[in-house]
């Protein structure tokens, strides 16, 4: 193994800056757990079990993150959870 010299390393010279934003949903007292659920099934494409664990996490912390992307692509699911009766934003 050759011993580590400095000159090496070679060092990113530029920064792509991706927007990344969160799709956030928040607890209520009104939602089921099953309409919650079956909700980031059909409109984040959750497995049932990401969903389940997305579901109980905004129960206990009053809040999760179910997606993160785009704003183009994070818009569109939040109204449609928002439709549905539950309570979201792209952050």
């Amino acid at each position: 193994m050759q011993p580590f010299e400095e000159n090496d390393v070679e060092v990113l010279d530029e920064v792509i800056e991706t927007d990344v934003h969160n799709l956030v949903v928040f607890n209520d007292d009104i939602n089921t757990f099953d309409h919650v659920i079956d909700t980031l099934i059909d409109v984040c494409d959750h497995t049932p079990e990401q969903a389940e664990q997305c579901t109980l996490i905004i129960h206990y912390k009053g809040k999760c993150t179910v997606k993160n992307g785009s704003w183009e692509d994070l818009v569109p699911m939040r109204n449609e959870i928002c439709r549905r009766g539950i309570s979201a934003e792209v952050l």
